[in-house]
């Protein structure tokens, strides 16, 4: 049966929403944020590029089609809770093998249902990303206050490792003769998959993992993961960036990795007012004149400006809603990444076709 016990949502302006528990019984924190997908759920609790906030989903039902196995991103549930209008308990996909409400709980993440979703998220596009803080134990308003200034703002968080693998390890053929070395900053299963069906066998790498181990492996090409926290806060990263940009062998950077190789050509990376997080966000391909549909999820993004004006950096998509920074690729370099999520998982395939263009980079 669904719990009936109280919870409350309080955000760092002081607004504060109320609700009932789900999930576990307790208290979490952490920047609130907004996804706008309909569906994809599992996929985008267990994205970890999620770590360290608090998500709220938009749409109405959550959790109406239970919890599969199969639909997951990584080993856990990456997002510190959950807001929901009506998280629901009872499941009707036959292949599901168990309730969002057990996942939760089994994950132990706090969750809030019963919330006005539509107008959390319009107070969050106006206002901003905030830090906030959900309970089930505690309903002291003030109680929570105390307890949410002691938690630490995204702008300048290194989560990154935090994610990442703490251990090597390996997918795809190992007789393959195309070999890519992938640097873990909270790595997709899918981005991962869709390197591996195009023929790749690829090897997985902590987070700080050196240059040395990288060559190794002596790979074709280099993969820059997603993942989470502030690119600006990993000069770590960088410093690996600069050095596998000096093998001059093809690269390809998703999401943090498009961050990470802006910073590593001197182009700086800011704290989004809302950042980017769904399945329909348009954007052009400014190279071929095409528009495709994208998946998304972003706090930061890369200096307009800088970019525009960097000699060697060539601007190859933009966002057709704010004309933000979409994707990069260096002109004298094989180089290139994009700020969204091409293997859509969950979300549309209408730029899978990167995929393709690593490998043919990796092929010539």
């Amino acid at each position: 049966m669904p719990q009936t016990q109280s919870a409350l949502l309080l955000l760092a302006d002081g607004n504060v929403f109320h609700g009932k528990a789900f999930g576990k019984i307790g208290t979490t924190t952490g920047e609130i944020c907004f996804n706008t997908g309909m569906t994809g759920y599992q996929e985008v609790f267990t994205d970890p590029s999620y770590a360290g906030q608090v998500l709220i989903m938009n749409n109405v039902h959550v959790g109406n089609y239970g919890i599969n196995q199969v639909d997951t991103e990584s080993t856990s549930v990456k997002i510190r809770g959950l807001i929901g209008r009506n998280l629901e308990e009872r499941f009707s996909r036959y292949q599901a093998t168990d309730s969002l409400d057990n996942y939760l709980k089994q994950n132990n993440i706090v969750a809030i249902e019963g919330i006005d979703t539509r107008a959390l998220v319009a107070h969050i596009r106006t206002k901003g990303a905030m830090n906030c803080i959900i309970s089930s134990e505690i309903l002291d308003v003030d109680q929570l206050k105390a307890e949410l200034g002691k938690v630490p703002d995204m702008d300048g968080l290194e989560l990154a490792s935090e994610v990442s693998t703490s251990e090597e390890y390996e997918m795809g053929d190992p007789a393959s003769a195309l070999k890519v070395a992938v640097l873990d900053f909270g790595v997709k299963r899918n981005i991962l998959q869709c390197l591996v069906d195009r023929g790749a066998h690829v090897r997985v790498h902590p987070a700080k993992t050196p240059i040395s181990r990288l060559k190794e492996f002596n790979p074709n090409g280099y993969f820059i993961s997603n993942g989470p926290g502030d690119p600006a806060a990993m000069p770590y990263a960088v410093e690996t960036l600069k050095e596998i940009l000096k093998e001059e062998k093809p690269l390809f950077g998703i999401c943090l990795g498009h961050q990470l190789l802006a910073l590593a050509n001197g182009i700086p990376t800011f704290k989004m007012h809302h950042g980017h997080r769904g399945l329909n966000h348009p954007v052009k391909n400014l190279v071929t004149g095409k528009s495709e549909i994208t998946t998304q999820n972003h706090g930061f993004g890369v200096d307009p400006a800088a970019v525009r004006n960097h000699p060697e950096v060539e601007v190859t998509h933009v966002n057709l809603n704010d004309e933000s920074i979409e994707g990069i690729r260096l002109k004298n370099k094989p180089a290139f990444s994009v700020q969204y999520h091409p293997e859509s998982t969950p979300g549309p395939f209408d730029s899978r076709y990167l995929f393709d263009d690593f490998v043919a980079l990796m092929t010539k």
